[in-house]
């Protein structure tokens, strides 16, 4: 049986997503084998290039390697290399290092930026297309700042700290915002004051993000606005020098930077091929995306190169959908003719929104023509528009690395969970745990108020039965409570059994075992009662029947002799035990809104250990400790104040110790 040899060029969306198709269907035909070819061995998600570029994520978090990609994909070969053109005839295509034959060939060999001949784009542009283009304009970008830190010429630094866009489309509008977000980080890194940055984005049409609503686009002007973003509207630029680029109205803008998204045409590499091109060298497909004029040669043009006039004189745009979508056409149609059903398929397009962000937590989104969002939801219906990629092209991993890259593996608080979720700045998975940490200490602390009252009623607490009324509990002073009640005629052994049973009714973690503890304690004193003939069991759980054994069975003499210094006597004593009540309900609060969480956690450890040397703590509530040491890793950060009251107090006492930094000392411009 003869082999049908499928071939395609170009490993971008459209590549991708029609390799995956055919060999998907094609995966029971064994004598079909798919060829992709690619001048990288990895696929680059081109909508997150701005990411790369903004510093918002490592390089590898938007390269995909084709391996990963199809590796469970037995049908089908990866080739790296570059084709350098088509014979038709033989129905072969040349690469720089080989020849391959191919039955059916699809060409998604993607697009380039179009400059439209603007003088000195080439040479002092930075164009936005390529991974390789993503990592340029960061390493400038670092360098420039690094370099304008230290210029003493204020103008000349002007200069270098101004950041152009060129073009207001998606992809222009992205890149801005990502700067937005990054200028923080260079200003710190640097030394430098982030009011010196200057961001413009230059369109030469008179509004912006013209493929949205214009009230979806206006949110957008008055969110960049509101960053201090200046749009320089109606100004096509008419050349590009290395420090300055002139606009049409005869002005200049001076800058070293100027990144150009504002055009984008098809490679050049297929100039050559011999197949009819329209604008922007795109080559002219029919409606079951076949090349035209080579309709009988099984020539398929998918993605941005492909040239469908969906209307007169409306091509199907160079977005993403519309490249899965010729994609799939075109993959549809040739497994149609593999399998010989007859079936030929249209192209009919099906847009369902665009979306565009404007940093990391900020964007705009037009779904199905009539649901619109902006700001947080905006960023998550972009989120699940990208998971739901990595499931249309069956990578489980990558989706995972996506998550981990977008939401975990984030600095400067730069996803849309605002820091939130960072692996590097906050614990989240700690955030249940400190908040139920903090609820223990809550109703401990409330118990100690109530008493005897009734929760519901507060003209009942602070009675019987409360830390506010009565004697101390704290057994150093029992003394003192002998002697007074002495005086009255009571015995000194009732006195000591109230306070006993007073100690271990407010320690213990459950009213159950608050009530076997006091009637140990109250048996122990009058020496008599079934409770004390049962033993205390060791355990760091609760056992239901079981009497839960004490750390210490009582304090210690010296720790007694240094508690009886800060307690001289009774009064002092009771300040002492209601002031107790406060901190611990401090503490309660400030651990379940995450303030000061690392000093709440450690004061925590200390009263714990006081506790246990008291006599007044039992093993079975000793996960306080560890639980304490846990959350002194910044938890507080994670759905906490911390995250803001922290770094304000840093910065605070940074400012008034040290003084503020510059990057240069004495200088004209400090």
């Amino acid at each position: 049986m003869t082999t049908k040899n499928i071939v395609v060029v170009g490993a971008g969306y459209a590549g991708v997503a029609a390799t995956k198709y055919m060999s998907k269907k094609l995966k029971k035909d064994h004598d079909v084998k798919i060829t992709l070819i690619d001048r990288h061995s990895y696929h680059t998600m081109m909508t997150e290039l701005h990411e790369v570029a903004g510093h918002r994520v490592e390089p590898t978090a938007i390269q995909y390697d084709l391996q990963h990609l199809f590796g469970r994909n037995k049908n089908v070969q990866l080739v790296t290399d570059t084709v350098t053109g088509i014979d038709k005839e033989k129905k072969t295509i040349q690469t720089k290092t080989g020849t391959y034959s191919f039955d059916y060939l699809l060409l998604g060999m993607g697009g380039e930026p179009n400059d439209f001949g603007t003088p000195g784009v080439k040479e002092h542009g930075f164009t936005i297309w390529s991974f390789e283009d993503a990592l340029r304009i960061r390493e400038h970008i670092e360098d420039t700042v690094a370099k304008a830190a230290l210029e003493p010429d204020a103008e000349v630094r002007k200069a270098m700290l101004t950041f152009v866009v060129c073009g207001a489309g998606f992809t222009g509008i992205e890149m801005i915002g990502e700067l937005v977000e990054w200028k923080e980080r260079l200003a710190k890194d640097n030394k430098i004051d982030p009011d010196e940055f200057s961001l413009k984005v230059v369109e030469a049409m008179p509004t912006i993000l013209n493929m949205l609503s214009r009230n979806d686009a206006d949110k957008a002007v008055r969110y960049l606005e509101k960053k201090n973003v200046e749009l320089v509207l109606n100004s096509p630029i008419t050349e590009v020098a290395e420090d300055h680029i002139s606009l049409k109205d005869g002005s200049t803008i001076n800058t070293y930077t100027l990144i150009w998204s504002a055009g984008v045409r098809a490679t050049s590499d297929a100039a050559d091929f011999g197949l009819e091109s329209a604008r922007g060298q795109r080559l002219v497909a029919n409606e079951y995306m076949e090349a035209k004029g080579y309709e009988d040669k099984n020539i398929y043009i998918i993605g941005d190169q492909s040239y469908y006039e969906e209307e007169p004189n409306k091509p199907t745009p160079q977005i993403v959908q519309a490249a899965e979508q010729t994609a799939h056409c075109a993959a549809a149609n040739v497994v149609s003719a593999i399998k010989g059903d007859g079936q030929k398929h249209k192209f009919k397009s099906n847009y369902q929104g665009f979306m565009v962000s404007i940093g990391s937590k900020w964007g705009v989104a037009e779904l199905f023509g009539k649901i619109h969002l902006s700001g947080f939801m905006a960023m998550i219906m972009k989120h699940i528009v990208n998971l739901k990629y990595f499931f249309d092209i069956r990578s489980g991993y990558y989706m995972f690395q996506y998550i981990m890259h977008e939401f975990f593996h984030i600095k400067d608080d730069r996803n849309v969970a605002r820091g939130h979720s960072s692996r590097y700045g906050n614990v989240l998975w700690s955030v249940p745990l400190r908040i139920f940490y903090g609820l223990v200490w809550f109703v401990e602390a409330f118990k100690k108020i109530v008493g005897n009252g009734e929760v519901l009623k507060p003209s009942t607490w602070f009675g019987e039965g409360s830390w506010f009324t009565g004697n101390s509990v704290f057994p150093w002073t029992w003394d003192y409570a002998a002697s007074a009640t002495a005086s009255t005629g009571s015995s000194a052994a009732d006195a000591v059994g109230g306070a006993s049973a007073t100690v271990a009714s407010t320690v213990a973690s459950t009213s159950d075992v608050a009530s076997a503890a006091s009637g140990a304690g109250e048996a122990a004193t009058n020496g008599a009662g079934e409770a004390a003939a049962q033993a205390a069991h060791f355990g760091l759980s609760y056992a239901y029947g079981e009497e839960p054994m004490a750390v210490l069975d009582k304090a210690p003499d010296w720790f007694s002799s240094i508690m009886k210094v800060f307690m001289p006597n009774m009064d002092v004593a009771m300040f002492f035990q209601k002031f107790m009540v406060f901190v611990e309900i401090g503490i309660a609060l400030c651990l379940m809104a995450g303030l000061f969480t690392w000093l709440m956690s450690g004061t925590t450890i200390i009263l714990v250990v006081m506790f246990c040397l008291s006599g007044m703590f039992f093993w079975v509530n000793i996960w306080f400790i560890p639980v304490a040491f846990a959350l002194m890793n910044g938890s507080g950060r994670a759905v906490g104040l911390d995250r803001w009251v922290i770094p304000w107090i840093q910065k605070k006492l940074g400012n008034w110790w040290y003084g503020k930094p510059k990057s240069i000392y004495g200088d004209k411009n400090a």
